[in-house]
């Protein structure tokens, strides 16, 4: 195992923001959450879903351990899980905001000093169906890749009627891989000749979604239908 800091994304997010990584005592954190039955049985339909923060500014043998990763909140079950976390997860945005933007008077114990501290959520760790949830991205039907969305090759199946996903990874290859022309493993007499799809960065993401108007952050956000849902975007 390698701590978080060396990868690519922390030092990308350095590079983009030299005046967070200048400071040191900056905090950086993860959001993991996942749906949890409290009762321990399966037979009890109830599932609330903990949202847990965890502080990687810490070394590998102490930032995943228990006792360093805070459960912020937990959103009460048994149902209505996609509705409700808007409202939850609002007072934990609104705290992450203050932290990266105007910043929070802290001590610290070793230099016996205040400085102001900036925290920055780095990334959200959880499977897909709690993704949809945290995103707003519906992981189901043709369009649930949120990679490449509208531009992705899923296709029906004729019983049932399930989105498949076969054969749809190929084009994440190298252009010249051996398994672009692989007719025989995979789809018969197939030959993948289309590149990798690009990814949307954040303002481009912003610029689309501003597109819908009038988007409803609370218990009646799951009423919402926006035009092209399941043909354009998802």
């Amino acid at each position: 195992m390698v701590h978080p800091s060396n990868g690519k994304a922390w030092k990308h997010f350095n590079s983009v923001h030299p005046y967070f990584s200048a400071e040191s005592r900056n905090v950086h954190l993860g959001l993991c959450t996942d749906g949890f039955n409290p009762f321990g049985s399966f037979v009890t339909p109830y599932s609330c879903l903990p949202v847990i923060l965890t502080i990687y500014n810490l070394p590998l043998r102490m930032c995943m351990r228990p006792k360093f990763m805070f459960l912020s909140m937990v959103i009460p079950g048994p149902s209505s899980r996609v509705r409700n976390i808007d409202v939850c997860l609002w007072l934990l945005i609104d705290e992450l905001t203050q932290l990266w933007s105007s910043r929070a008077l802290t001590y610290d114990i070793s230099r016996k000093q205040n400085f102001l501290m900036r925290a920055a959520l780095m990334w959200t760790i959880n499977d897909f169906p709690a993704y949809e949830m945290l995103s707003g991205w519906s992981t189901h039907g043709k369009l649930a890749c949120p990679y490449c969305m509208e531009n992705n090759k899923a296709f029906m199946l004729t019983i049932r009627s399930k989105a498949s996903f076969f054969y749809c990874h190929h084009r994440f290859l190298p252009y010249n891989h051996r398994n672009r022309k692989n007719g025989k493993d995979f789809f018969v007499d197939r030959v993948e000749k289309d590149v990798t799809p690009s990814c949307l960065f954040g303002e481009e993401l912003h610029d689309v979604i501003s597109e819908y108007s009038d988007i409803v952050f609370d218990l009646q956000s799951g009423k919402q239908k926006f035009p092209g849902f399941g043909f354009t975007h998802n």
